[in-house]
């Protein structure tokens, strides 16, 4: 038994069993040791007194947090020019990030698959059946997957140019 253990009105009896208090000692001994009995309850009872004010933290502490991406804004992939609009050669028509619409006439693809447009002219969107190049690893990912005689359609952006009237080159001399 730890004399911490012990409640402060309960101490006085501990001390009382410790050989400190037997009757071998002389009175005035047993008399100093019952002052500081009392000294050591007055002192344990202002410590209980202190424990009992103490606060403790009303709110929970805040945890860290470990998701501490996603900050960085989006790519804006899809159409920069709709369909019937005029362009300019450089011009970006589209940005994607997998070959979701595919180049047509005049329109070339960049290495990150940007469409753009190789002449000036109107942007025409259009869906044609696509037959994929043989040995091509989506034909088999893709084509074989497919109901047999189902036929596959893609979206083609293509640039139809202006037309060439009153400017003409000259290609030779006569």
């Amino acid at each position: 038994m730890n004399k911490n253990d012990v409640r402060p009105s309960q101490r006085s009896l501990w001390f009382n069993k410790t050989p400190l208090f037997s009757e071998a000692f002389s009175p005035e001994i047993a008399l100093q040791n019952v002052s500081v009995v009392l000294l050591l309850g007055l002192l344990v009872s202002s410590e209980s007194y202190l424990l009992d004010a103490v606060r403790f933290a009303s709110k929970k502490a805040g945890g860290s947090s470990k998701n501490l991406g996603g900050k960085s804004p989006g790519r804006r992939f899809g159409f920069k020019k709709v369909d019937g609009n005029f362009v300019h050669a450089g011009n970006i028509l589209a940005t994607q990030r997998k070959l979701r619409y595919h180049p047509g006439a005049h329109v070339g693809l960049g290495t990150n698959n940007t469409l753009f447009a190789l002449e000036d002219g109107h942007v025409r969107f259009t869906k044609e059946v696509y037959i994929p190049p043989p040995r091509n690893p989506e034909v088999t990912r893709v084509i074989t997957k497919l109901p047999k005689g189902a036929v596959l359609y893609k979206t083609f952006i293509n640039v139809m140019p202006v037309k060439q009237e009153g400017k003409f080159k000259l290609v030779d001399l006569v």
